[in-house]
């Protein structure tokens, strides 16, 4: 008869877990049970303090459908999305630093062509965005995949409004043979991560504030290159000091510039204020 306690629970259920034939679950599983375990010994874990744990994880994944991830959020809140993004793309010097992908990553997203209005009826100020992808030689990249999405000007993505079917301030885009790439979307505006929920809870009972500086997203893919996933963030951003997701590299900031109307880069002219983005990508060499 087995006879488990405080001090020998650790050790049997890690001798059980010793049974597992993929050697990295064997691994990873054996570092979670003692780190998991050392927690509730370190801080004297109470039996209502665990119960509100268990319901706290529950509700996290009855949040979760096909338009929300809050294990995401929560990751991301609990900067272990910033540290395993860290641990796994360390990149060559004068490359492109990467960030968190957020939640509202969609696939399918429309290919347009260069030059074209992503924002496809999004709400917000005119913005033109340009730049060039090169890879850490110096040479351009021509032909490189660039995934984009943003917020509107009311801090929602097109997937959190219900009954809308229509993909909006999102796109796929291809670099051209100088690697240079251009469209127009909209103002990226600060807002808040969804915060009605579990991960919005906690923030409050924490004291901490939902909100995300103003960002573009971006997803770039490119033969014989490590992909990119990343943020533009927009300076003088009074949330850049105290992202929410832990998301900011001084890196990735850059100036969203205001011109009164008249004629945008693309030669066409607008009644209405617009701004300027121009942001240049470097990406790491395959294996580098």
């Amino acid at each position: 008869m087995i006879n488990l306690n405080e001090d020998t629970i650790t050790g049997a259920v890690i001798q059980r877990n010793a049974q597992a034939k993929d050697a990295r679950l064997r691994e990873l599983m054996v570092n979670l049970v003692q780190h998991l375990h050392a927690f509730a010994r370190e801080t004297q874990l109470t039996e209502e303090e665990w119960q509100q744990g268990i319901q706290f994880l529950t509700r996290v994944g009855q949040m979760c459908d096909e338009n929300r991830q809050e294990f995401i959020l929560l990751s991301d809140t609990l900067g272990l999305s910033t540290l395993v993004m860290a641990l796994n793309h360390r990149k060559p010097a004068g490359c492109t630093e990467a960030t968190v992908f957020g939640p509202f990553y969609v696939h399918g997203a429309p290919e347009l062509p260069l030059g074209a209005d992503i924002a496809n009826g999004a709400k917000g100020a005119p913005c033109y965005v340009s730049g060039t992808v090169r890879g850490d030689d110096g040479r351009i990249v021509a032909n490189a995949e660039i995934q984009v999405w943003q917020a509107d000007e009311d801090g929602f993505y097109d997937v959190q409004y219900t009954g809308k079917d229509q993909l909006a301030a999102r796109a796929v885009l291809r670099s051209d043979a100088d690697g240079n790439y251009h469209f127009r979307s909209i103002l990226a505006e600060p807002y808040p991560i969804p915060h009605d929920g579990p991960v919005g809870d906690m923030l409050e009972a924490l004291n901490r504030h939902p909100w995300r500086p103003a960002h573009l997203h971006f997803l770039i893919r490119a033969e014989g290159h490590q992909s990119l996933t990343t943020h533009v963030f927009r300076k003088g951003d009074k949330y850049l000091e105290s992202d929410a997701v832990f998301g900011v590299r001084s890196t990735l900031v850059a100036d969203w510039v205001r011109h009164e109307a008249g004629t945008a880069p693309d030669g066409s002219r607008t009644d209405q204020p617009f701004y300027v983005l121009h942001f240049d990508f470097v990406l790491a060499r395959a294996g580098a």
